[in-house]
């Protein structure tokens, strides 16, 4: 006869596969929404259930042991389907409710996401909001994201998947910068001017400036001794006098209309269409997914058609 499974014995399979995902129980604890010693209690328990040690401990980290291994990809395939039959049951209601965990990359959250969702939440008042800025990719399925908006190209994967609108990338400069230093009106006229550069955190590389020519695309990357890793700390140098650099215009449109900067060889500006939400084909259903989807593809098509350059 077999063992009946005990309701803490799944809330520690719960708990033993997001640590051994993600390496600790801080970041299983912040994916849970629970506390860290919640979750290291609850591995501490099924251990003891099923008599094995799941995790060597140190100070500094935490590994799965021989048996923790082979036991961590059917655990995870458990949550997968307890995570399935909860979005299954969202589903049925028509009404959106329920966590909805997002993840996107500073810009868009900063920018486009966080100020459409007061209005998100009027409109859906049952939808909990978990909002995760970071430039750095995650993975969606194992952190238990619902909905997660990137930029740039994408590896092949079985996310669903939506193109949000296009937006443009402009050089920007501060009124007071050019009046010291002249306006380049070609993009070689660059050279010998004070450039920020912006440097992506999920790569480590630099922004190559695209400048469309009669000739065809060109793309450069000036000389620089000032590079950053985040748009906003790029555009407050820019704003300060700092030089010229480039960058998505829905990021600079507030400080164009305040006249803190302006647009630099904006006829050589280029179009980019490299936004894109994703989630699991598990959320596919769920009406909360599936609202924010709208309400976010509609707060894009406004703010990147934000003037700013």
């Amino acid at each position: 006869m077999k063992e009946p499974m005990a309701l803490d014995r799944l809330t520690g399979l719960a708990a033993f596969a997001r640590a051994g995902s993600l390496g600790s129980f801080a970041a299983a604890a912040r994916s849970l929404s629970v506390s860290p010693s919640a979750v290291s209690k609850s591995v501490q328990r099924l251990e003891a259930q099923l008599g094995v040690s799941l995790f060597t401990r140190t100070t500094r980290s935490l590994r799965l042991t021989a048996e923790g291994q082979v036991l961590h990809d059917k655990a995870v395939r458990l949550l997968h389907d307890a995570e399935a039959i909860g979005q299954a049951a969202a589903a049925t209601r028509s009404e959106p409710s329920g966590p909805l965990r997002i993840a996107a990359s500073l810009p868009i959250g900063v920018h486009v996401i966080a100020p459409m969702l007061p209005a998100f939440r009027r409109a859906h008042p049952k939808v909990s909001v978990d909002l995760r800025l970071s430039d750095r990719i995650v993975d969606i399925v194992e952190d238990g994201i619902d909905v997660a908006v990137r930029i740039g190209d994408l590896p092949d994967s079985n996310l669903l998947s939506r193109r949000l609108a296009p937006h443009r990338l402009c050089c920007f400069a501060s009124p007071g910068y050019l009046a010291a230093r002249g306006i380049p009106r070609r993009p070689e006229d660059l050279e010998g001017h004070e450039t920020v550069l912006l440097r992506f955190q999920s790569t480590g590389q630099l922004l190559r400036w695209r400048f469309q020519t009669a000739d065809g695309a060109l793309d450069l990357t000036p000389a620089s001794k000032v590079w950053a890793d985040a748009s906003e700390a790029l555009v407050a140098m820019l704003v300060e006098g700092g030089g010229i650099g480039m960058a998505a215009t829905f990021v600079v449109a507030p400080h164009v209309a305040r006249g803190e900067l302006v647009p630099v060889l904006a006829d050589f500006a280029v179009e980019r269409d490299n936004i894109t939400a994703l989630w699991p084909s598990s959320r596919r259903a769920n009406p909360a997914v599936r609202a924010f989807l709208s309400a976010l593809q509609t707060a894009c098509r406004d703010r990147m058609g934000a003037r700013g350059g």
